[in-house]
């Protein structure tokens, strides 16, 4: 039997379609946190589940915001800003979709490991502007077959990684945690160590207090001058200004970097660097991913609200 309750869906992304909920007249959209606060008292004990970002989050003040809510779904793969504590305090079921965007963030990973090792962003410019035609060859850039990839977090997404980087046979080392053993990789028993044993050293761990700042000076002096960092994790992981000053000094080759601790915003100097790349968070942006996030998201809210029959 249907059960009353509306969906509230914040942060609404094209690509993201749910019309079964639509058909029902059940999905609300709205703009974000901020505008659950200026929704009636009425309105707002009508959800009874609330659909978020990975970036957003469902914090305690959004908890206390919707009396009667029964679930909430996160379009991402990032737990840290998800109150499950309260969550689990009030009987709420909170499903993250992670998994949508498993192969995308890979995908991405390993794109920005072959930019950062051939200098493609370089290369582009060098074949654009006219160089090759005044100087004629490019520099010679990092080989993947033989290196070795470093995947600090094995997970889903870092297994995702590191078929792909078997594909283009590479060894594949990791960092020593739960979710890494048994999986056939040789494994160390920390940040720095993992580092010194890697020609590429992609972050891939989840957020929060315990893996901030796992990525210092200390672990890029052992990633060494022939070294690059790939960081599809969390910003916080990495010690920007250690970083910095890594690029600047020459103590790593190259990083290529999809999120940052001051994102959106970028540090002057780490711009103005020509070893760095850049991509503003994109790791689970495609079409398909956001259309994968939205089917489970619906299927999900469908069975919460007794309409999946």
């Amino acid at each position: 039997m249907p059960l009353p309750g509306t969906v509230l869906f914040y942060d609404v992304l094209p690509g993201a379609r749910m019309p079964k909920l639509v058909e029902a007249g059940r999905l609300r959209p709205i703009a974000g946190p901020a505008a659950v606060a200026a929704l009636s008292e009425a309105e707002r004990a009508e959800v009874a589940v609330l659909i978020t970002m990975a970036n957003t989050g469902c914090d305690a003040a959004m908890l206390a915001l919707l009396p009667n809510l029964r679930q909430v779904i996160s379009l991402g793969a990032g737990t840290d800003k998800l109150d499950f504590t309260g969550m689990a305090a009030r009987g709420i079921a909170v499903r993250p979709v992670g998994e949508a965007l498993t192969d995308d963030v890979a995908d991405l990973a390993m794109g920005l490991a072959i930019a950062a090792g051939r200098d493609l962003v370089q290369a582009d410019a060098f074949a654009r502007g006219g160089t090759w035609a005044a100087k004629g060859r490019f520099r010679p850039g990092k080989t993947l077959s033989g290196s070795t990839m470093g995947i600090a977090g094995l997970g889903r997404i870092g297994q995702a990684i590191a078929a792909r980087a078997q594909a283009a046979r590479m060894n594949v080392v990791g960092l020593d945690r739960p979710s890494a053993r048994g999986l056939g990789f040789t494994l160390f028993p920390d940040m720095r160590a993992l580092a010194a044993a890697s020609d590429f050293l992609v972050i891939v761990l989840p957020g929060g207090a315990e893996t901030r700042g796992v990525v210092g000076r200390a672990e890029l002096e052992a990633l060494g001058s022939d070294g690059i960092l790939v960081n599809v994790g969390r910003g916080p992981q990495v010690d920007t200004q250690a970083l910095i000053e890594a690029l600047e000094n020459g103590t790593i080759a190259a990083a290529a970097l999809d999120v940052l601790d001051t994102e959106p915003v970028v540090p002057e100097r780490l711009a103005k660097l020509q070893n760095v790349i850049l991509t503003p968070h994109i790791g689970g942006a495609t079409w398909g991913a956001r259309a994968r996030a939205a089917a489970i998201a619906e299927a999900e809210a469908l069975k919460t609200l007794g309409l999946d029959q």
